[in-house]
């Protein structure tokens, strides 16, 4: 009892993506830990570096308000394995709540014989859940040894339906746009035969930007004026150029790659429709939420994405934007021209629906949770 009062308002989040890096499960644990430590928690976490360097981490965690402790990955990943347990030995003994994020952390916290005394609880975002062979029986195993698990998706609770769980709840992931404000927010207008379509995550079959492109010939028939920004890490971007270059709509499609936050902001409002028409793949990767949907929302950008995904609670149809099969190109179509045909009402709905996931909302049901 003594421990428990003791580290009561201490928690150690274990996450595998921490920024400056991207990536959604880095952005979710960094706006926990801030907004925690913003409530009284006092807050550590644990995170790979995973620059070349460390420098990027290094200046990055220098100005924050919790400590952040970051594991080297090294060639041999076994080495990386170990020195993420002997640091987590040490700081599991430091807190009286631990938080686990993503697929290693699950592993690492749910497994772990030596934190019998702290509140274990694991937020789950979708890929990690929906593993395989072995992998899966460990992922299973470990969801068992949890206080409380957080599903950030209807559709990611029903990953781990099999497990018929008892102790777990859906809470979405939250937004803070660093230049949004409420009052500054006008509506946009949109011409007749232009459209500037806009994707934003990393370039791969999971995020759907090649649906997109194969949508785009006849998307163009309907709107000749038409544009796609593709924003992110460009992991296959090669493979969507030549897709591209086949279908004769290159001169359509803008890659920036990687961009800033200033110039993500400045895509997205230059922009008429978010779209991701995301995939689920062979190998298990799912789209758990799509927290990019509801950055755009803000900004008072309708959305078109994947049905039987997270981003089923990402967007609320016929309301903040349309949910549509991923890679039927039809309803794909019809949807968009629908918006369009709607859109000042499709604009004003979608900045109104993006209001409930702000980070200033979505933390008061975690701390429903923590101080039970």
């Amino acid at each position: 009892m003594l421990f428990k009062l003791k580290n009561a308002k201490k928690i150690l989040i274990v996450t595998s993506e921490f920024p400056p890096q991207p990536g959604g499960i880095g952005n979710h644990a960094y706006n926990l830990a801030s907004y925690l430590q913003q409530n009284g928690f006092k807050v550590d976490v644990q995170a790979d570096i995973r620059s070349n360097d460390g420098e990027e981490e290094q200046v990055f965690d220098s100005r924050l308000p919790f400590k952040v402790y970051r594991i080297r990955r090294n060639k041999i990943i076994l080495f990386t394995y170990l020195h993420r347990i002997l640091r987590f030995s040490v700081l599991a003994r430091k807190n009286g709540i631990i938080i686990a994020s993503g697929k290693f952390p699950l592993w690492l916290v749910g497994l772990t014989p030596f934190v019998k005394k702290v509140k274990k609880y694991t937020v789950i975002h979708g890929s990690e859940v929906n593993l395989q062979g072995f992998n899966k029986k460990l992922t299973d195993k470990a969801l068992k040894n949890f206080n409380k698990i957080v599903a950030v998706s209807n559709f990611t609770k029903s990953l781990v339906n099999h497990l018929e769980l008892k102790n777990i709840e859906v809470i979405p992931n939250g937004f803070k746009l660093a230049h949004y404000n409420d009052e500054k927010f006008e509506k946009k207008t949109k011409g007749k035969e232009t459209l500037t379509l806009i994707t934003v995550g990393n370039m791969t079959e999971r995020k759907g930007q090649l649906n997109v492109i194969r949508a785009l010939p006849k998307l163009k028939k309907v709107y000749p004026d038409i544009k796609y920004h593709v924003v992110g890490i460009p992991t296959e971007q090669l493979a969507f150029e030549k897709a591209a270059i086949v279908l004769g709509v290159e001169d359509c499609i803008h890659f920036h790659g990687e961009v800033t936050d200033e110039k993500k902001y400045k895509l997205l409002q230059e922009s008429d429709i978010f779209v991701m028409l995301s995939n689920s793949t062979e190998k298990g990767d799912v789209e758990g939420f799509g927290i990019a949907i509801i950055e755009a929302n803000a900004l008072g950008l309708p959305a078109i994405g994947s049905i039987h995904t997270g981003i089923a609670d990402a967007i609320k149809d016929v309301n903040s934007g349309r949910l549509v099969s991923a890679k039927n190109i039809e309803d794909f179509v019809e949807s968009t021209v629908e918006i369009c045909s709607n859109y000042q009402s499709y604009s004003k709905q979608a900045s109104s629906w993006s209001k409930q996931f702000k980070w200033s909302i979505i933390i008061q049901k975690y701390l429903a949770i923590f101080n039970k």
